[in-house]
């Protein structure tokens, strides 16, 4: 696919900066820049308003199919969208993982009733998701989820425990794979799974915030103890968890990548703003890491670029496979250099209002695991050695 941008793009792009330029100076310039990585708890209910204000003028699913309500943009303004997005320092998003991650699985692999009932409430802003994976006993691990759903009746009850669910405390749905039925094979840990769409405000389901190093809570655990979802809401049929699971990552690797790492440039600069304003900026060893920075910054975007010019469908060329270790690892270097630039700043809070966290600051402590969720560096070496490369698989004990 041909990602050069034409006429017509360019056209988006002014639109697109246009409409963010006025809503970002105007009404909502009070969330700008702010619910980012560290700052997901800040100005909750205002930016759950821009979330609406989203929604009504259509920059919800901009690459969504018509069919599923969608503007169905090509990839080029998709990814023209997300990079304007970033660069006028657009608010972090509270609806997230509804419109990239639940919307487009619901859209691929629900019912006609699941997308009537579901994706109209995403694409207006006004209903949050959770995504209900990660267990105590299966992180990186996902097929060993044991989270259980048991048939009764019209119904589907819900017994076990998730972590590190984010946003769980605002979303009111979550889409969780639970193991109904064991597998057939015990060695084939991925049977018997099925993706469940469970409404979250219920009796029977305990949402504890897990605080963390940055003071925020932006992630829990969620305990299900006789949580109800109808049997309708089970997505791509019984037992088909695992193939719509892995339908969600591969979502979760668009367009929109382009926007994170537009989020990773403004943050870069602010690093290289201290740097020139400490005068740091002219010492050989500090530039030398600046410009490696920049570098890798280049290099993600080219291969992001070539990886979405190889997209079918829902299915990811092997290429993508490198993305999430080497942005992980970047980013957290990114993090040690703003820290390096600080100096003895670094171990100081701000005295008012109440000695908060800089920017820079909760920036480098959200890194720290920025190599550990979503798969941590380990788990995706063996993933590139094993299913990109076809290397033998890691012995197992």
């Amino acid at each position: 696919m041909d990602l050069r941008f034409d006429e017509q793009d360019e056209a988006f792009r002014l639109e697109a900066r246009t409409w963010l330029t006025e809503q970002l100076t105007g009404a909502f310039a009070g969330v700008r820049g702010r619910g980012g990585p560290g700052d997901e708890h800040a100005l909750f209910e205002e930016r759950f308003a821009w979330e609406r204000a989203l929604g009504e003028a259509g920059w919800i699913g901009v690459g969504w199919p018509a069919e599923h309500g969608g503007r169905g943009l090509s990839l080029p303004q998709q990814v023209i969208w997300f990079e304007e997005y970033a660069r006028a320092e657009g608010p972090g998003r509270v609806g997230i993982v509804g419109e990239g991650l639940a919307g487009p699985t619901i859209g691929a692999f629900g019912d006609d009733d699941q997308r009537a009932r579901f994706l109209p409430r995403i694409l207006d802003g006004t209903e949050l998701w959770c995504q209900g994976y990660s267990e105590p006993n299966a992180g990186s691990d996902l097929a060993n989820v044991s989270t259980r759903a048991e048939r009764d009746g019209d119904d589907w009850v819900i017994s076990g425990q998730k972590v590190w669910t984010s946003l769980a405390h605002w979303a009111e749905w979550c889409f969780v794979l639970a193991r109904t039925a064991p597998p057939s094979d015990p060695a084939k840990k991925h049977q018997g799974l099925s993706y469940l769409l469970v409404p979250m405000r219920q009796d029977g389901i305990e949402i504890r915030p897990i605080r963390q190093v940055t003071g925020t809570s932006e992630f829990n655990e969620v305990f299900f103890d006789g949580a109800r979802t109808s049997a309708t809401n089970v997505v791509g049929g019984e037992g088909n968890g695992w193939t719509v699971a892995m339908g969600t990552l591969a979502f979760e690797r668009g367009a929109s990548t382009l926007g994170q790492q537009l989020q990773f440039e403004n943050e870069l600069r602010r690093v290289v703003e201290l740097a020139r304003k400490t005068g740091r900026l002219d010492e050989p060893v500090l530039r030398q890491r600046i410009a490696d920075m920049w570098i890798g910054l280049r290099i993600m975007r080219w291969n992001a670029l070539r990886v979405l010019s190889k997209v079918t469908g829902a299915e990811l060329p092997r290429e993508a496979m490198i993305a999430k270790l080497y942005w992980a690892t970047w980013h957290r270097e990114l993090g040690n250099l703003a820290m390096d630039v600080l100096g003895a700043h670094a171990d100081l809070a701000e005295p008012e209002p109440g000695y908060e966290l800089t920017a820079l600051q909760r920036l480098f402590l959200f890194t720290r695991a920025d190599t550990i969720y979503a798969g941590s560096n380990e788990i995706q070496r063996n993933l590139i050695g094993e299913r990109a490369l076809g290397l033998p698989r890691e012995p197992k004990p």
